[in-house]
């Protein structure tokens, strides 16, 4: 009788399940999905996005599936996207809560925080805010040109030989953030930046990685000791080392002079009051940890990518140095403003950015009512994934969609050109507020490195590997390259 009890349980909990699992009317199709793990047997967790293309194959630009029991929409291709994320920002920019990624930064942060009041002010404000420390202007590049000083050194330190310029780009994009966020540049061997990389790669790769999945699809394991707590206290860590920046920001400072982010932060605070939401200190501890990472991993993992091609194309490297000899003629420094006379530079650092695809999923967002979109009805409160790696890939928007081809940003008549498919910092309100820093950065570093010296691929590394490892953010596989100082050709 328990028997027979028991099987009529777990038949009734299977068709609840089926039932739960079954897609809405008119929601977006796809593949059917099993009781438990949904559509997790469609994909590859340890990198989905050549699954995501087939589904899109066979499903179309707007699609579903189910983690476990969760829907899931995914939005690929240019106009899709666009409708969805400039058309109808409003329904289509909150974000998702409980998943794993809101659950590390405790949704507190400004890239994570619902679309709503507390996120438009908090934008607002750090959007002002990195304008009044440089941002666009020549502050900036003099930050950035003393970091590259120090990338030079490094570089020249290995001339003749071969290196891994990982652990290389990613202390000198923090640096150049750090300077903005905490006034400070850290020494590349600084307990402090060391153990903040180390955090926001290990993240980055748990978060996009099986086990973030896992989390996500299934909460009964979340108590678990499995390998996703290790990101939590990754979080943890560099939660202390900012608080403990702020506490000396509190001591050290002079109100209504700032030196950097943290002081007009918390002027900002004495201006509103203790009781002032939604400003406090710990959501400028979050907000700056939201920053650093954005200001950090997607910049140096395009220079990373950008580095890669560039040793491996040393006809396109060779034209970069050409049009720059031309341009700088001797100048010492290069300036931001040279880039206008760069047609082909440009179209190169934005071509690393397109093949970089370093946000290949952007970020989560969530519908905030019941919307409809390319034809299809999608209830509030519904995750959704724009694929951005399908619009920088996407055939008829791109000359050479598959390949590394700076032609894709070049006219016929060689005039630099920006399609408005070029999304890698996404689209819409919720786009990186990073980008005018990022754009900055990847020009300045990219020209004055190519001016100085001369990057080869070693003879003994074998065939470039150009399949990016998955994470939140896509970074190419270690590699090692070789330094010439171009006057020694």
């Amino acid at each position: 009788m328990f028997a027979a009890a028991l099987l009529l349980c777990i038949c009734i909990w299977l068709v609840i399940v089926l039932l739960k699992s079954g897609r809405p009317k008119n929601f977006p199709p796809g593949p059917p999905a099993v009781p438990v793990l949904g559509n997790l047997l469609n994909l590859n967790l340890e990198n989905p996005l050549k699954d995501f293309e087939r589904l899109r194959k066979s499903y179309g630009n707007v699609y579903s599936l189910f983690l476990g029991r969760k829907p899931v929409v995914f939005i690929n291709g240019f106009h899709a996207i666009k409708e969805a994320l400039v058309t109808k920002a409003a329904d289509f920019s909150g974000r998702p809560r409980d998943i794993f990624v809101v659950d590390v930064t405790q949704g507190k942060g400004l890239v994570l925080a619902d679309y709503g009041p507390f996120w438009k002010e908090h934008r607002r404000f750090a959007l002002m805010t990195l304008r009044n420390f440089g941002l666009g202007k020549n502050t900036m590049e003099d930050r950035i040109h003393g970091e590259i000083q120090h990338i030079i050194k490094t570089l020249d330190n290995n001339i003749g030989k071969s290196m891994s310029p990982q652990v290389m780009f990613h202390n000198a994009a923090s640096n150049i953030i750090c300077q903005v966020l905490f006034g400070t540049r850290y020494e590349y061997d600084d307990k402090f930046i060391k153990e903040v990389v180390r955090c926001f790669m290990e993240n980055s790769k748990i978060a996009n990685g099986p086990w973030s999945v896992v989390y996500d699809s299934y909460p009964i394991v979340r108590k678990l000791p499995l390998p996703f707590k290790k990101a939590f206290k990754n979080f943890e860590i560099c939660k202390n080392l900012t608080s403990n920046l702020v506490n000396e920001h509190k001591k050290t400072r002079v109100p209504g002079d700032p030196r950097d982010f943290l002081d007009c932060y918390l002027d900002e605070l004495d201006k509103r009051g203790s009781d002032a939401p939604p400003f406090s200190e710990e959501r400028l501890i979050f907000m700056t940890l939201d920053l650093h990472f954005a200001g950090t991993d997607t910049t140096s993992n395009t220079l990373l990518t950008g580095f890669l091609y560039l040793t491996t194309y040393p006809n396109i490297q060779e034209r970069c140095q050409q049009e720059i000899d031309q341009v700088l003629q001797g100048k010492d420094l290069v300036s931001f403003d040279d880039r206008h006379n760069m047609p082909y530079m440009q179209a190169v650092v934005h071509e690393v950015q397109r093949v970089a695809n370093t946000a290949p999923l952007s970020v989560f967002h969530c519908t905030s009512k019941d919307t409809e979109l390319m034809g299809y009805s999608i209830p509030k409160g519904t995750m959704i994934v724009p694929n951005l790696t399908s619009v920088l890939n996407e055939e008829g928007q791109w000359k050479f969609p598959h390949d590394f081809n700076p032609e894709n940003f070049l006219s016929d008549q060689g005039e630099f050109v920006k399609p408005e498919a070029f999304m890698p910092f996404s689209t819409g309100p919720r786009m990186c507020l990073g980008e005018g820093l990022a754009r900055m950065e990847l020009f300045l570093i990219m020209v004055t490195l190519l001016k100085k010296f001369k990057f080869l691929w070693p003879e003994d590394a074998g065939e470039p590997d150009y399949t990016p490892e998955f994470g939140v953010t896509l970074t190419p596989k270690p590699y090692r390259m070789k330094i010439k100082h171009r006057e020694m050709q």
